[in-house]
């Protein structure tokens, strides 16, 4: 989430000439229904729920040791975020909404994919974000909305797929299985 908000920002404040974030990871509301400090005039980039991704399934990464044994390390997590970015600007400000919101859903489609390549920053332990606008019947927005103990605002809805989470330890050493050395033959 930190990594796409600061992507963005960059883009927002290269293209507008700002000095200060305009994207932050916050939620909408306080735990006691006010709303969130620091978000006034600004673009929310919000986590809405987390998915595991079945699909991409894989074995267990192996990698060889000091002693010759192979080394088993547990399976990555591939999941599914589905974020909301939405602008928070109330009043006369209506219209810098339509304006960030239009510029940052244009950022993501130019740039759908971040990975090592193109932004060497992305944490390590993840090998890609992939970005694809999730579509929302009224109902469901509606419903998300008040879940999100939130009045509607300008917003897009994304699912951020094939997020790994690749786990450092090693769950297990094998002694790995060569030719033979010699003719059997006798």
């Amino acid at each position: 989430m930190n990594h796409l908000a600061t992507q963005l920002n960059a883009y927002l404040k290269r293209t507008n000439n700002l000095t200060e974030d305009i994207v932050v990871v916050s939620s909408l509301v306080e735990s006691d229904g006010s709303a969130a400090p620091h978000t006034n005039n600004k673009l929310i980039l919000l986590l809405t729920n987390i998915e595991k991704d079945t699909v991409p399934q894989s074995g267990a990464a192996r990698a060889t040791g000091f002693d010759g044994r192979a080394l088993v390390g547990s399976r990555s997590v591939y999941l599914n975020l589905y974020v909301m970015l939405a602008a928070n600007f109330s009043g006369s400000n209506y219209a810098e909404a339509l304006k960030f919101i239009s510029k940052a859903i244009a950022f993501f489609q130019m740039q759908p994919v971040f990975d090592k390549h193109s932004t060497p920053d992305l944490d390590s332990r993840i090998d890609k974000l992939v970005l694809d606008i999730e579509n929302l019947n009224i109902q469901d927005l509606s419903n998300l909305w008040g879940l999100l103990g939130g009045k509607y605002l300008p917003s897009v809805y994304y699912r951020v797929r094939m997020v790994a989470i690749n786990p450092d330890n090693v769950v297990a050493q094998l002694p790995l299985v060569s030719k033979p050395q010699g003719d059997l033959r006798g």
